[in-house]
């Protein structure tokens, strides 16, 4: 659904985007992850047809970035880290405003729809300037989608939000998922992004890393299962020399162990330490962040 070539934007002697090659596939939601400044919200302007790239190229499905501007610019919704809204305008106005400008036919049942998908439709006729920033979030959110979009491009859709709206914003992105709908989502909530994103990539000016989630982490870090003890066991050498161990490291009196396969190989590891007499309390798989990732391949990049 999204396909970019050798994509570069300066400003200047600044390079902000340096050739990037990117594919998003329909119906995904793809997270795009990087620091301030490593270019996201450009590249965003970019592939929705706001500002021209100083070199390479993009498609949104069979349109052309530079050549089908005005088809694209319809063809997505943008939702931007601080939405321009109307203040002085009632949400259903601010609606009806942008649904008029995409050409939406029946404006006023299209508002309805996303006034009541979002849970404004009490508020519909206050004006903008005395909603809540989470209202105002969701209201920038049904203004991106009120021509149904075929690609949906959020820029920091909870950033400022207290966690109830959060959560609500969160909800409302899960439930536009659909084979049909391609989200291109750029935070800085990492939790978020691992909740949400079928794949994702870590960017800064270029890509540093790119997969599903759980894949990145695996190819990081490997599968590693902790095993608790009562205390501290001696003597465990004749257990950690099976040949299917590759590594262990202790963390207090937890046992951390690297396994290739521990569906088959744990419970050959546990009767082993229950044999030698040791007293596992639990055992149970480190969990990896999507966050310790970033941060560890980002210290890596800079390095």
């Amino acid at each position: 659904m999204i396909r970019s070539e050798g994509l570069t934007r300066r400003f200047g002697a600044v390079t902000a985007v340096d050739g990037l090659d990117l594919v998003v596939e329909r119906g995904e939601v793809f997270g795009f992850l990087g620091p301030n400044g490593a270019g996201k919200t450009t590249t965003v302007r970019m592939l929705a047809a706001l500002i021209a790239p100083t070199a390479g190229g993009a498609h949104i499905g069979e349109l052309q970035l530079g050549r089908d501007n005005r088809a694209i610019r319809r063809r997505v919704g943008v939702l931007t880290e601080a939405p321009g809204l109307y203040r002085r305008l009632s949400a259903r106005d601010n609606l009806l405003l942008f649904a008029r400008l995409h050409a939406v036919s029946d404006p006023s049942s299209r508002v309805e729809r996303y006034l009541r998908l979002f849970d404004l439709w009490d508020r519909r006729d206050d004006l903008v300037g005395t909603l809540s920033k989470g209202m105002r979030q969701k209201l920038a959110l049904a203004r991106a989608l009120v021509h149904d979009p075929d690609v949906l491009f959020l820029d920091e859709p909870t950033a400022g939000l207290d966690p109830e709206a959060s959560r609500r914003v969160r909800e409302l992105v899960e439930s536009l998922r659909s084979k049909e709908r391609t989200i291109f989502l750029c935070t800085h909530n990492l939790d978020e992004a691992d909740r949400l994103c079928d794949r994702v990539e870590l960017f800064k000016a270029r890509i540093v890393a790119l997969g599903k989630p759980a894949e990145l982490k695996e190819r990081m870090y490997g599968r590693r299962t902790v095993i608790h003890f009562g205390d501290r066991p001696q003597g465990l050498e004749r257990a950690l020399d099976l040949p299917f161990i590759l590594d262990t490291e202790w963390a207090d009196d937890a046992l951390v162990v690297g396994l290739s396969d521990p569906e088959r190989e744990n419970p050959i590891l546990v009767r082993r330490l229950v044999e030698l007499g040791a007293e596992v309390r639990y055992v149970n798989e480190l969990r990896v962040s999507l966050e310790d990732l970033y941060l560890d391949l980002m210290e890596e990049h800079d390095a």
